[in-house]
This record gives structure tokens, sequence and C-alpha cells, in this order.
């Protein structure tokens, strides 16, 4: 696979100096059930991504192996009201679950410490952000927001929206067109995040 604008792979074997000690990791919320229950909206737009997403068996056992012979855990950031985490932090939750996986979720806005180690570009606060660490807490490397895949494919969604001015029925309409296509999109989008992960921890790992 080639090299990822939305993943950033090992460049060294630990971040001693990192907010995200062992302790501070055991903090977070460790379910998607926790995590529902931590947020105050879109739970039921949460819950559909989880019900739907059916992961390639290649993937999980890929990522299990690595489970199994290295301990891999991962830290999750993300907010309730983005649609990148709508979509991204189930596929985190299910991963974990099917992989023996430990997944850690942090809502961001309580942890801009953690952010601000893992900004993209070194600048935005983009989530969702999955941070992947060894069994003995060794940083393997991160991913950040949405796969290359759905990047590339942003630009028809947006299209629907565009010249289209708020609070008109054309809105309206467009809004709703844009919604069902996302829904349509998704199961590659989830399905590419697995494969960028996978390949990262190919990398670091492998």
């Amino acid at each position: 696979m080639t090299a990822s604008s939305t993943i950033t792979r090992k460049a060294a074997a630990a971040k001693p100096d990192s907010v995200v000690t062992p302790e501070r990791y055991a903090q977070g919320l460790d379910s998607f059930s926790a995590w529902l229950g931590a947020i105050e909206q879109n739970k039921d737009t949460f819950q559909r991504h989880y019900d739907e997403w059916q992961p390639e068996s290649s993937d999980v056992d890929a990522i299990k192996g690595y489970v199994q012979s290295n301990g891999v855990k991962a830290l999750v950031l993300g907010e309730d009201w983005c649609p990148d985490v709508w979509r991204g932090l189930p596929v985190m939750a299910k991963l974990g679950e099917l992989t023996g996986m430990e997944v850690k979720f942090f809502l961001r806005d309580q942890n801009k410490d953690i952010m601000a180690e893992f900004l993209k570009e070194g600048e935005f606060e983009s989530i969702p952000t999955v941070v992947l660490y060894d069994g003995d807490h060794n940083y393997l490397g991160h991913w950040i927001e949405r796969s290359d895949r759905a990047n590339s494919e942003m630009p028809a969604l947006r299209e629907i929206m565009a010249g289209k001015e708020r609070d008109t029925p054309e809105y309206e309409e467009a809004r709703k067109q844009y919604q069902a296509k996302t829904w349509d999109f998704a199961e590659g989008w989830r399905d590419s995040q697995v494969s960028e992960l996978r390949a990262l921890l190919n990398e670091a790992l492998g």
C-alpha cells in the first residue's frame, strides 16, 4: 500500500515525553457502550454504523495476529458531533471486540493535551484520531480523520451542497441527498480505514 496522508507511522520505539502514560491510557472509556453513555447526541447514528459494518475476515485475522503477538492496543479521540467520528469510532469498537484488542475512548475536548500530540499536519485537531501502541505501551503510529479513499470521494459529496443557500427548500433537499449518499459510501470508507490501520501495523511490526 502506498504512503497515506491519513496515517503517521512509527518514528521511534516509544514517546517518552508523551502525556499518554499507561496510567492515563487506563482512564479512557473501555467499551462502545461506555462511549454511548458518555455522549449527548447522535447515539442512534453511532449505533447504526456499528450495527451495519461487517469487516473483512482477512483484516480481522491479520490484526488479531498482531494483538496476540505484540499486545497491540488503541486509543481513540472523538466527539459526538463529528460525522467522521460517527463512522470511524464504531469501527474501532467492533474491531476491538473481534480481535481482542484493548481500545480506550477519550473525548477530545476534555483531553486537549492528548490531542496536541497528534495534530493533523501539526495544526488541526482532526478526529477521530486512532493511536496504536504495543503491549509495552510503545507508540506504533496513528491514523487521522478518514481514509485516503474517503478523502478522494468527498468532493462528489461536497458538490451536492455547492451553491445551495441555507434555510431554503433547495438546501434541505440537497442535504437529504448528501446524507443518503454518505451512507452509500460508508461501507467502503469503514473498510478502507481498517486496511490503512492494518498497513500501519504491517510496517511497524511486520
